[in-house]
């Protein structure tokens, strides 16, 4: 069995990447429980960069395979932001509503408002190389918060094909078609290939 510190302090997330590990021979631990305290700077100018940097300090760290990722809201009437910024969109101690607000506020007035999550994964193994994957997930942000479920930009944002907001489409459907649901099937099929594990 694999055991693997997944890097992130984020609840919301660590459900969705426990869910879509439940059907491999994983043991899977959040950073948070597995060392509260510990942090990496994410100070990357890109997802992949700061995905790696996350996974290999805290793979040196433990000793251990570690899953990390870095995503964000990519809206293309602002440039692709806020991109590698989402989690701090609105300052350093922003909170969800903050980001959220700011999102709304910059596209008002305008009908261009389209965008995209984007989930760089990387997984780092002690005298390995490490592997990253990127999914993406297309769709368009709504003008007014709208649903309860989820976390982040999830009021939002409506994904391609679809009508309601993330957070009104509920788990279900984020962990078949997000961008983190997609990164995540693909690193599977790379750790379910990878030898001696």
């Amino acid at each position: 069995m694999l055991d693997l510190i997944v890097a992130t302090h984020n609840r919301g997330k660590m459900v969705e990447i426990e869910a879509l590990l439940s059907d491999m021979p994983i043991k899977v631990r959040c950073l948070a429980d597995a060392a509260p305290d510990f942090t990496v700077t994410e100070d990357g100018e890109t997802f992949a960069e700061n995905a790696i940097k996350k996974a290999e300090a805290v793979a040196g760290r433990f000793d251990c395979a570690c899953l990390a990722d870095d995503s964000g809201l990519c809206v293309d009437q602002l440039d692709g932001r806020p991109g590698v910024y989402s989690a701090r969109f609105a300052g350093e101690d922003a909170t969800d509503g903050d980001n959220n607000q700011k999102l709304l506020d910059m596209l008002t007035g305008t009908e261009e408002r389209t965008a995209r999550f984007v989930c760089v994964m990387a997984l780092a193994l002690p005298g390995r190389e490490t592997v990253t994957v990127e999914g993406v997930c297309e769709g368009r942000i709504v003008d007014e918060l709208s649903g309860d479920g989820g976390f982040g930009y999830d009021p939002l944002f409506v994904p391609a094909g679809y009508d309601e907001t993330f957070a009104r489409l509920g788990s279900g459907v984020k962990n078949r078609i997000s961008h983190r649901a997609k990164a995540l099937h693909m690193m599977k099929e790379r750790i379910a290939s990878l030898e001696g594990l």
